[in-house]
C-alpha cells in the first residue's frame, strides 16, 4: 500500500513485484483453467462476431481491479470490460489521479480458438504520461516489464529493439480492415510498397512485445483503446524504440490522435512508417 507522502517512483521501487504478482495470480485463478476448456455460456459477443468476451475477461479484470486498487489508494482502473459496461469510466484516463489501465485478455479470439497468442495487459499511468507496464503472457509464462526510464525487460533479460536489417522488407503488423475507416484503409495502403512487407496484427500486446524484442520492425494501428496500447508502447519505447501518429507525434493515450499511428524498434523506421500512412 502506498504510504501517505511516498512519491509514484518510491511507489513503484516497493511495489512492482507486487503488481506483477497480481497479473500472475489473475491469470493463475482466472484465465488458464479456462484456456482450451471454454463453454459456450461462457463466451458472449460485444460489437459482433469478432469482438468477443468471456468470463476469463470479466472475472480476470475483477481480480486486477480489486488488487490493484488496494495496492494503491487513491488511484483508479480503466479496464476494457468495465468500460463495455459504462463507458463514463474511461474518462478517468482525463483526470490527475494514477490510472490503472487494465487488458484483462489481450487477443480474446485467440483465447477463444484455443490459440496461445493472448496476454493480460496492466499499466500504471498518470496526466496522460505511461509510468509502468506489464504484459503477461499466461500460456507461455513470459513476462515483459518496464518502468519509465528505468528500461525495458523480459523475465528479467533487458529489451533493446535495435534497427531492422537494411537489406531486407520492414516487417509490419497492421490492423484488421474490418476495424478501419474509410480513410484508415487510404491511409494503411500506403504500406504497400517496394521495401515493406505487412501483415494482420494478432494480440496488440504481444506485437509490441515483439517490436521490443526486435522480432518485428514495426506496427500500425488504427484505434486509440488505451488498453490495448499503454503498456507496450512504454515497453518499446524503454527497449530504444519509437511510436508516432501520421502527424508525426508521439501517440497520447489521453486520445485525439491522427490515426492510424505507427510504433517501431527505432525512430528512424517510426518516421518512415509514419510517412508512408501519411502519404494518402
Amino acid at each position: 500500500m502506498i504510504e501517505e507522502t511516498e512519491t509514484i517512483d518510491e511507489f513503484l521501487a516497493r511495489h512492482s513485484a507486487d503488481v506483477e504478482e497480481a497479473v500472475r495470480k489473475a491469470a493463475a485463478a482466472e484465465i488458464l483453467p479456462r484456456f482450451r476448456r471454454l463453454a459456450d455460456h461462457e463466451i458472449d459477443q460485444k460489437s459482433g462476431p469478432h469482438d468477443l468476451v468471456t468470463d476469463a475477461d470479466r472475472n480476470a479484470e475483477q481480480y486486477l481491479t480489486e488488487a490493484l486498487g488496494a495496492l494503491l489508494p487513491g488511484s483508479v482502473v480503466v479496464g476494457e470490460e468495465a468500460v463495455h459496461t459504462n463507458p463514463v469510466v474511461y474518462e478517468a484516463i482525463q483526470g490527475d489521479a494514477p490510472v490503472w489501465i487494465v487488458d484483462p485478455v489481450d487477443g480474446t479470439r485467440q483465447f477463444v480458438h484455443g490459440d496461445p497468442g493472448f496476454c493480460t495487459l496492466v499499466a500504471l499511468a498518470q496526466g496522460g504520461d505511461v509510468l509502468a507496464s506489464w504484459t503477461y503472457a499466461p500460456a507461455s509464462d513470459q513476462l515483459a516489464t518496464a518502468i519509465r526510464g528505468q528500461g525495458a525487460f523480459l523475465d528479467g533479460e533487458r529489451l533493446y529493439s535495435g534497427a531492422p536489417e537494411p537489406v531486407r522488407d520492414l516487417q509490419v503488423a497492421t490492423s484488421h480492415p474490418d476495424y478501419t475507416t474509410d480513410e484508415q484503409k487510404r491511409a494503411l495502403l500506403g504500406l504497400w510498397t517496394d521495401g515493406v512487407a505487412p501483415r494482420a496484427c494478432g494480440s496488440a500486446g504481444l506485437e509490441y512485445l515483439a517490436v521490443a524484442r526486435g522480432e518485428l520492425d514495426a506496427t500500425a494501428f488504427s484505434w486509440e483503446a488505451a488498453w490495448d496500447h499503454a503498456a507496450g508502447l512504454l515497453l518499446v519505447e524503454e527497449a530504444g524504440g519509437a511510436h508516432l501518429t501520421r502527424t508525426g507525434e508521439p501517440f497520447r493515450i489521453r486520445g485525439g490522435n491522427q490515426l492510424p499511428f505507427t510504433a517501431a524498434r527505432d525512430a528512424a523506421t517510426a518516421r518512415r512508417v509514419a510517412e508512408l500512412l501519411s502519404a494518402s
